[in-house]
């Protein structure tokens, strides 16, 4: 399946631009999956079939323009007035992966955001071609520090402890950035003084293999494209479960804190995240620490990175396993550090049980109103086939995730956070 970009004048208005996702070959015939602008904003994604001799943008273009005749696209409110962004520090968090870290600096450094810096942490490296990538081709833009203690939250403390941002910015090595994200991402901060987390858009750069459509048909990282604001002074109705939902809010990939607000909740939990027994859990135990502090979580669908999902099979189940993990190894993670929490977790414990057993459950993809069965482009849903042996290793994780929490959290007891460290 081939990733397009489609920018029209209006719902209905003509073809601005049209072309391969992140300059990849001219879109052939075949099936496509097609990033959606009015005017250069994200509006919607559409999956449509190009016929040998058709025009690619024209056959996109006219399956969008259905499509955004029938759902209407969400309008962003513009901010009042404007301002600059402040200043912010992006943090990417890597290990043994410098070709890939490569191409997200040279996507982060496009950044029309006026004010930034990029700090490159490096995780328990083995050998040094992390530093060596940012001390031949980065050394004037990019800041390297090193963590030795293994896994994603351990490093994005050490992050924290090395910005200078007011904001501060999370991102993958996997990831290219739009040249607005930054400034979407951060903007909000200004116009909002309560605002403790932002987060982002994230599509797929890629969508070669089966387990990539897969995993983006059975969501991807993707939360729409209506902008929303969660406050904790006044719950959302009709989510009950709110805000233990954190998976609803955003993704680590793509993700912004207030840097006094993210240091008085003590960071990330570093007995979470990839590289750690919890295999998760990281970003989830943050959201909900904000929200829980009294801060507000505003999701940024302008703010648009594209990630290069993982390709073979075997990288699908663990990622699988993993989700689940990381879901259970983050409320342990909450109830640990947050136990004031607990009563509202237990009265939400039941309805919590069978929402986790919906979101790990085995689907046929009967989309049932003409979208393609097991295609991405319908984001929230759980329409998408999603096989069994993915479901049980679902479930599996959410059954270890909690013992996977405990044996991290003795690896990394008695150590300090890195910005107390004397």
């Amino acid at each position: 399946m081939h990733v397009a970009e489609l920018d029209l004048e209006g719902p209905d208005g003509a073809v601005l631009s049209f072309g391969p996702a992140l300059g990849g070959p001219p879109v052939p015939a075949g099936d496509v999956f097609a990033l959606v602008r009015l005017r250069g904003r994200p509006v919607a994604t559409v999956v449509c079939r190009v016929r040998p001799g058709e025009n690619p943008g024209d056959a996109v273009a006219v399956a969008a323009r259905a499509g955004l005749a029938a759902r209407p696209p969400a309008r962003s409110a513009a901010p009042a007035q404007r301002v600059a962004p402040p200043r912010t520090s992006v943090i990417v968090a890597t290990r043994e992966r410098a070709d890939q870290l490569a191409r997200a600096l040279d996507s982060l450094l496009a950044q029309d955001h006026p004010d930034f810096g990029i700090v490159v942490v490096d995780n328990a490296p083995v050998t040094s071609a992390t530093r060596d990538l940012i001390e031949h081709k980065y050394a004037d833009s990019v800041r390297y520090v090193r963590e030795p203690v293994p896994g994603l939250a351990a490093a994005h403390n050490r992050g924290i402890a090395a910005a200078d941002g007011l904001v501060l910015a999370f991102t993958d090595d996997d990831v290219v950035a739009d040249p607005h994200w930054l400034t979407a991402l951060a903007m909000p901060f200004a116009h909002d003084p309560g605002l403790g987390c932002t987060t982002g858009l994230i599509l797929p750069a890629r969508l070669r293999t089966r387990a990539q459509i897969l995993l983006e048909s059975h969501g991807g990282f993707a939360k729409g494209f209506t902008a929303r604001t969660w406050d904790p002074a006044r719950p959302p109705a009709g989510e009950p479960l709110f805000p233990f939902t954190a998976g609803s809010f955003g993704s680590g990939a793509n993700m912004a804190f207030r840097a006094r607000a993210l240091r008085d909740i003590g960071g990330f939990d570093p007995a979470t995240g990839t590289g750690t027994p919890a295999r998760g859990g990281d970003d989830l135990y943050a959201f909900v620490g904000i929200l829980a502090a009294g801060h507000r979580l505003r999701y940024s669908p302008e703010a648009l990175v594209w990630h290069h999902h993982r390709e073979s099979w075997q990288d699908l189940e663990n990622q699988a396993y993993g989700y689940g993990a990381g879901l259970t190894a983050y409320l342990a993670a909450t109830l640990a550090r947050r136990p004031a929490l607990l009563p509202a977790l237990l009265r939400k414990l039941p309805r919590g049980l069978a929402h986790a057993r919906s979101i790990s459950a085995p689907r046929t993809g009967d989309g049932g109103d003409g979208w393609n069965v097991g295609v991405p482009g319908r984001h929230g849903t759980q329409a998408h086939a999603w096989p069994p042996s993915l479901s049980r290793l679902q479930r599996r994780g959410m059954l270890a995730g909690p013992l996977g929490y405990v044996k991290a959290r003795r690896k990394v007891r008695g150590l300090p956070r890195p910005w107390e460290e004397k």
